[in-house]
């Protein structure tokens, strides 16, 4: 029987409504028709929709979400609020399941030591059955959207089938239109598809029951992600970072990059150009704060992909229109631009905040929170503990908001653009008191894949109680890899190296300290930091050459200073903050030796550039007898 006719039998059952039929039928797609009906089979939905482009189909959507209590209005027009599944603070699922999202990897086939995996067969077995009957009493969607802007060579089509109308209207926000671009597919399979459902539900709000049974399961081979038992967009939301894994995988074979980064618009001061670099920061670090800088524009703040372009350049394109992105510590003075978005009407999902008298409540948003409201826990007051009399916060610290890019003053108006931009620099940042400059430049293009495999992230007594513990983060992105890191290096390498005119390669680190704990950065000194790169992918300014980095120039920062801060920048502070230490490099050398040790296969020229930086800095030491040499000293 082919799908066609095996899906009119959920017709026949008043599962799918014939209207319905006819819009998979109109894509003249097999393989759509024979994924809805083998998840229909297994999920079994009492009622199968099916959402085209059209305004009537995804205002459906919306209305749904409030007619069943996944989403409430609040009191500013557009304004909804979400909330997911709490038991206590512990055992929630208000942020990503990193221990039950697992990439399924065929019997024999090597992985990286740090990815979370299953034997394949094993893992299907095991969510195939959990998800036997897990939408039974739901309305299932089904959803078509398009990673990166329509009719681009960027782009991948996405099918999402899911039973949560949050999910679906959570995605009009942040993707695009898929239902006629699948008609362009011509049949092909050339597509991912992304099931999910939220599983029995309890409470109201209605969230998700048994979180025991909370699984995401990444399948390669079939470049699909399946999820079950979660709500939370990080979990649910295929198209995300579940959907990244794919393209991490895709782009290995295909020679382009799909990585975990911003795309920030560049307007140096009384030039008559925009530079666009690409940004990768692990959390904490300061990705946010440089995708939003002052006097800038913002394509994307999450996830792109790049591919090689006519003009010798690489492009890249942001594949969301949306954000969704942590409410916490937004608040009119650091972060106006956002906060002024999310507080006027528009559409605008919040999740897991407070709310008292239809309005919303978050961490550090600028002002005072009640001391009564509703919030994932319930109702809910000052002082309120769960079952194991851990206090409970009015907003949860990984509560979210979700809006339209294009309803941010500083969209840029490439945001669309299907040929995407040009990339002129990628920033690698990480978090470090006492090692790295504030910003630096790589030699040569394996010189800057090697900044971005030794990403570190260094935690504070705040979040482990605990200081100095540093993380290797290979290109912020070791949550999301899902091939061996030898061959995700590799194609790094040769996608760069085959480019006339490859992005210029920075490394930041925003958190370097003195000696009595004090920050040698000001919170907008990174203002500066980028433009210092931007001219320097122009030419506009020269640099000291070091072994581990080109440097910037006392005079040409001091007037960047003056320039964008009406600051006076002291020679003394510049010697502080881009002295080189030796010494606590090679020690960085050592870890990041010590970690990719463990991984078979990395690229020869990975190791040559870390023993030629270390043979260089040992020289160093024994010619200077010091530690720390200054900048003027390579002059």
């Amino acid at each position: 029987m082919d799908s066609s006719k095996a899906l009119m039998k959920h017709v026949e059952t008043a599962v799918i409504s014939q209207t319905d039929y006819e819009k998979l039928r109109a894509l003249n797609n097999g393989f759509v028709i024979r994924i809805v009906d083998e998840f229909v089979n297994l999920c079994k939905p009492s009622k199968v929709t099916v959402i085209t482009d059209s305004e009537k189909d995804i205002q459906y959507v919306r209305e749904r979400c409030i007619e069943i209590d996944e989403e409430r209005k609040l009191a500013t027009e557009g304004h909804t609020v979400h909330f997911d599944g709490f038991v206590n603070m512990q055992n929630h699922d208000q942020a990503r399941d990193k221990e039950n999202t697992k990439t399924l990897v065929p019997e024999g086939e090597y992985a990286s030591p740090w990815i979370n995996t299953i034997e394949r067969e094993e893992g299907l077995n095991e969510i195939l059955e959990i998800m036997d009957g897990c939408m039974e009493g739901h309305e299932c969607l089904v959803r078509f959207f398009c990673l990166g802007p329509t009719n681009s060579k960027f782009s991948i089509l996405a099918l999402q089938l899911t039973d949560s109308f949050y999910v679906g209207h959570s995605e009009d926000l942040l993707y695009r239109k898929g239902y006629e671009e699948f008609k362009k597919l011509d049949g092909s399979d050339e597509f991912f598809y992304l099931v999910h459902s939220s599983g029995e539900l309890t409470g109201s709000p209605p969230t998700t029951k048994n979180l025991d049974k909370r699984r995401i399961y990444i399948d390669l081979e079939e470049d699909r992600v399946l999820s079950v038992n979660n709500q939370y967009a990080g979990n649910s939301l295929g198209l995300k970072k579940l959907a990244l894994r794919l393209a991490i995988n895709k782009a290995s074979y295909e020679d382009w990059l799909a990585e975990h980064f911003f795309v920030l618009g560049v307007h140096p001061k009384g030039k008559e150009r925009v530079s666009y670099f690409c940004g990768a920061f692990p959390s904490g670090c300061g990705k946010t704060s440089t995708a939003m800088l002052p006097g800038q524009t913002i394509i994307g703040d999450d996830i792109a992909y790049l591919r090689p372009w006519e003009d010798t350049y690489c492009h890249a394109v942001n594949i969301e229109q949306g954000v969704f992105g942590i409410i916490r510590d937004i608040n009119p003075d650091d972060d106006p631009v956002i906060y002024n978005t999310i507080i006027t009407p528009k559409e605008v999902i919040f999740s897991n905040i407070l709310i008292n008298e239809g309005k919303p409540y978050w961490l550090g948003m600028g002002s005072e929170i009640p001391e009564t409201g509703f919030n994932f826990s319930g109702e809910w007051f000052y002082g309120k503990t769960d079952e194991n009399g851990v206090q409970i916060p009015p907003a949860h610290p990984n509560a979210r908001y979700t809006v339209r890019i294009e309803d941010l003053e500083n969209a840029d108006p490439n945001l669309h653009a299907p040929d995407g931009v040009p990339v002129h620099a990628i920033f690698y940042g990480g978090r470090d008191s006492d090692t790295m400059p504030p910003v630096l430049e790589s030699l040569d293009w394996d010189h800057g894949v090697y900044f971005g495999a030794s990403i570190e992230s260094e935690t504070t007594a705040q979040t482990l109680g605990k200081t100095g513990v540093r993380k290797i983060c290979p290109m912020a992105n070791s949550d999301f890899i899902v091939i061996p890191l030898g061959k995700y290096l590799k194609n790094y390498s040769k996608f760069g190296n085959s480019l006339e005119k490859p992005p210029r390669v920075f490394a930041t680190n925003y958190f370097l300290k003195d000696e009595n704990g004090k920050y040698l950065n000001g919170m907008l000194d990174k203002l500066v930091w980028v433009m210092w790169a931007e001219g320097r992918t122009q030419g506009d300014f020269g640099a000291i050459k070091t072994p581990v980095g080109y440097l910037p120039k006392y005079d040409d920062l001091k007037e960047l200073f003056i320039q964008y801060l009406d600051k006076d920048y002291k020679k003394n502070d510049y010697e502080k903050q881009f002295s080189i230490r030796v010494d606590k490099i090679l020690q960085k050398i050592e870890r990041i030796e010590t970690m990719y040790k463990k991984e078979e296969n990395v690229p020869e020229f990975f190791w040559n550039t870390l023993n030629s930086q270390r043979d260089h800095l040992i020289k160093l030491k024994d010619e200077r007898g010091k530690f720390k040499i200054s900048p003027s000293e390579f002059t």
